[in-house]
């Protein structure tokens, strides 16, 4: 089992108490698995995948992940599991502005022991794959949304992390992007990578092999 969750849940104080943003969240994720999350806005389902990378900390309940468990670690110890095992691609990007296209690619490398020498090497790979090499030397600012997008998830899977992330991945693309997007994620996953992606499109979520709902932090029964 890779993901295990047990009663999980987020809640923020509020001035008449506490407001809930996940209640008693059961799930668990096989390895090798391809998981939709979907749900209305407001229901939970980018809190939930911000905590499944480790990117959020403020919870209560049980986490287990690849048999180590979670809910008994320090911020710094799941920093280390994320940067080990984990991509994550957000709808907004999160590219360094400062860094060119071909630096933000190497950053995931520089977490895991692998020789300068051969770190180029990958960067070059990834960079003919998404067929961006004339674009390695450009910064953030001068790519278009679709561009950034890719060189994002090329950076999420460069280091072929166990687990991928996904938050809308294809929101700001257009339809042929977002297809090429879905068939990438789709041969990672034919490769052994588990996905887990929040997404409202019916058409994205059938590339997944598992449909979570969620309902006002609720996880609604399969």
């Amino acid at each position: 089992m890779m993901i295990k969750l047990r009663n999980l849940e987020k809640a923020y104080a509020t001035g008449y108490g506490k407001t809930y943003v996940l209640r008693r969240i059961d799930l668990d994720i096989e390895e090798g698995e391809f998981v939709t999350i979907m749900g209305p806005s407001g229901a939970g389902k980018s809190t939930l995948l911000s905590i499944l990378g480790m990117l959020d900390g403020a919870w209560t309940g049980e986490f287990y992940f690849l048999e180590q468990v979670v809910h008994k670690m320090n911020n710094k110890q799941r920093v280390e599991l994320n940067k080990r095992y984990i991509g994550f691609v957000f709808q907004s990007y999160h590219l360094l502005d400062n860094l060119t296209v071909y630096e933000n690619l190497d950053i995931p490398l520089s977490y895991r022991d692998i020789k300068s020498s051969e770190r180029s090497g990958i960067v070059c790979d990834i960079l003919d794959r998404f067929q961006m090499v004339g674009k390695k030397d450009l910064y953030p600012s001068q790519l278009s949304g679709g561009q950034q997008q890719l060189v994002a998830v090329a950076r999420a899977v460069i280091a072929n992390p166990k687990l991928l992330l996904a938050d809308e991945p294809t929101g700001n693309l257009h339809s042929a992007q977002g297809k090429e997007i879905m068939e990438w994620f789709k041969k990672l996953n034919d490769a052994g990578t588990t996905i887990v992606q929040v997404t409202h499109s019916e058409v994205n979520a059938a590339y997944g092999n598992r449909i979570v709902r969620l309902a006002d932090g609720w996880l609604v029964k399969e």
